[in-house]
């Protein structure tokens, strides 16, 4: 039971972030036949530098996107191959991430669109069948679903939400989906942005670096609007699909995270002996003089627990206790 530990720790950013309404779930990405050779036209180094435009856009010439951190999923949508989706699909940033990105979509047949800052990073997209418009806006205008990859949180938030950016052009039946890798505050205020227009919102961080983005390797991890999610399912699928095993899919999440999102603990394991169990397992570390400080503070979160009267409930239960050190911590 000792998963519980894990389970607690990565479930909580899903289960408290209040622009999610849908777990996180774990996609990695298919290796298109095509993208090897369709992409290398993307592998040039970067000379330009990291610099900001009038959209305040960092270039991505000579960087990398950070890796997410955040992973907690207990329902894995089953997704197929192929693609699925009928309408226009929005790319705006075409970076070391995006161009690769947009290319597989391409190579799969999808109609695509793309912006960036440098008009001139278009070009090879433009050459195997993309179309362009000048502003995001007008991308957002002219597709049934948008997606954006900005270097970081102001990049992000200023194409979404400033003047011609892509709110403006959207409206109901429309979806935005953003994977850039943002904090929490600035995916809730282009969320609300967003939503405010009628169009359906999605957030998509992806995990990976240049190499991944060409071979099809990606890692997204996707919080929103869950209607919106399985309407891009098939697009998700060009560049990933849903992973049906391993540990983000294991049945402990399968299990436990639906009971935790409605807060209700029917006991099969009594909250009380997971952390007995911890506390026996702490003795036999600290005999053989090992240090296993994750476990050391899940029990503390476990001893919260007890202290809010959850000691019958189910172990699950202890997200309350994490519940309650966030709320503290926010005051």
């Amino acid at each position: 039971m000792a998963a519980a530990a894990f389970l607690s720790a990565r479930a909580a950013p899903a289960l408290l972030h209040p622009s999610r309404r849908l777990s996180r779930c774990l996609v990695v990405s298919r290796a298109a036949a095509a993208a090897a050779s369709a992409s290398s036209s993307f592998r040039g180094g970067g000379g330009e530098g990291r610099r900001r435009d009038e959209w305040g856009i960092i270039s991505l010439d000579d960087a990398e996107l950070p890796c997410s951190p955040l992973v907690s999923d207990w329902a894995a949508f089953a997704g197929g191959g192929g693609v699925g989706f009928q309408g226009k699909v929005g790319f705006l940033g075409l970076g070391i991430m995006g161009a690769p990105m947009a290319s597989n979509l391409i190579n799969a047949g999808c109609d695509v669109t793309v912006w960036n800052r440098t008009k001139s990073k278009c070009d090879p997209l433009l050459s195997v069948g993309a179309k362009y418009e000048p502003s995001p806006a007008q991308v957002a205008s002219s597709c049934d679903v948008t997606f954006a990859m900005l270097a970081d949180p102001q990049s992000a938030a200023e194409v979404a939400c400033r003047s011609s950016g892509a709110a403006e052009g959207l409206a109901p039946e429309k979806g935005y989906v953003d994977v850039s890798t943002v904090d929490g505050a600035t995916s809730k205020l282009i969320a609300e942005r967003i939503t405010s227009s009628g169009a359906s919102f999605l957030e998509a961080p992806v995990s990976g670096s240049k190499k991944p983005a060409e071979d099809g390797l990606l890692i997204f991890l996707t919080a929103g609007d869950e209607s919106l999610y399985k309407r891009v399912a098939p697009l998700l699928d060009v560049m990933g699909k849903v992973i049906s095993q391993g540990a983000i899919s294991a049945p402990m999440f399968s299990l436990k995270g639906p009971s935790m999102v409605k807060a209700a603990y029917a006991t099969a394991f009594p909250l009380k002996h997971q952390q007995k169990d911890m506390r026996l397992a702490l003795a036999l570390a600290e005999s053989v003089s090992q240090s296993i400080p994750t476990v050391a503070a899940a029990n503390e979160l476990y001893k919260a627990a007890k202290s809010l009267g959850l000691s019958d409930h189910d172990f699950s239960a202890v997200i309350e206790a994490l519940k309650a050190k966030v709320q503290s911590s926010q005051q």
